[in-house]
């Protein structure tokens, strides 16, 4: 069954330096867990995935907690592959459009963004766009080879909506979305959704799976 959140409105979040919006997103953001192992006989593998979503007047705001064994972050160059990494996901479309979009961002917020027809065809965004995605990661910004252990991270990016090609002054009732937790070439690669996919195979390119996320 595909997934449904209400996505709250924080007065003054967009006036915060990201560290200070972390504090606001606790209080006051919807909280929901990427949980949907869809491939178990595969990749059974299941880090404990948070996140918190709230928005401000412009932008969609999204914090991350992983916990987990195993940490990677070979990838310091936007729209590099940080889907090898440990990584987390957004992809939202809007309604009646067939084009989506995907931000992808490793545990130092490295990140790679683009719109898409398809997992093959998409045009990634220009570094000015990407500018615009601020970031803030607990793991720092320096890339790492994996290291052993058992780990804990934050990462909160900051969206805006004109991004998605939304209009922040007159917001869609609802998007559609989803939310993904992976780490291609970890020692415990995963695959996890939000909302469940039905796929055989690994595949997050999947419109047709996005739950839906209304504003408040």
């Amino acid at each position: 069954m595909k997934k449904v959140l209400s996505v709250p409105f924080i007065p003054g979040l967009k006036d915060q330096p990201l560290e200070k919006a972390c504090e606001l997103l606790e209080e006051k953001a919807a909280r929901q867990s990427v949980e949907c192992v869809n491939w178990p006989e595969q990749f059974p593998y299941k880090p404990i995935t948070i996140f918190d979503i709230a928005r401000s007047e412009t932008a969609l705001y999204i914090k991350y907690f992983v916990r987990g064994n195993c940490l990677l972050a070979l990838n310091s160059e936007d729209n590099s592959p940080v889907w090898q990494d440990s990584c987390v996901e957004f992809f939202v479309q809007v309604p009646g459009e067939t084009e989506y979009y995907n931000f992808e961002f490793n545990c130092i917020g490295t990140a790679l963004a683009s719109k898409r027809q398809s997992r093959e065809i998409c045009t990634h965004f220009s570094p000015e766009k990407m500018a615009c995605i601020e970031r803030y990661a607990s793991a720092g910004h320096k890339p790492f080879q994996e290291m052993q252990g058992i780990f804990a991270w934050e990462l909160l990016v900051s969206i805006p909506f004109d991004l998605i090609g939304v209009n922040p002054e007159s917001l869609p009732e609802k998007l559609y979305a989803n939310f993904y937790k992976c780490a291609d070439n970890s020692s415990l690669p995963h695959y996890l959704s939000w909302s469940p996919i039905e796929t055989e195979n690994p595949d997050f390119h999947r419109p047709e799976f996005f739950g839906e996320i209304y504003f408040r």
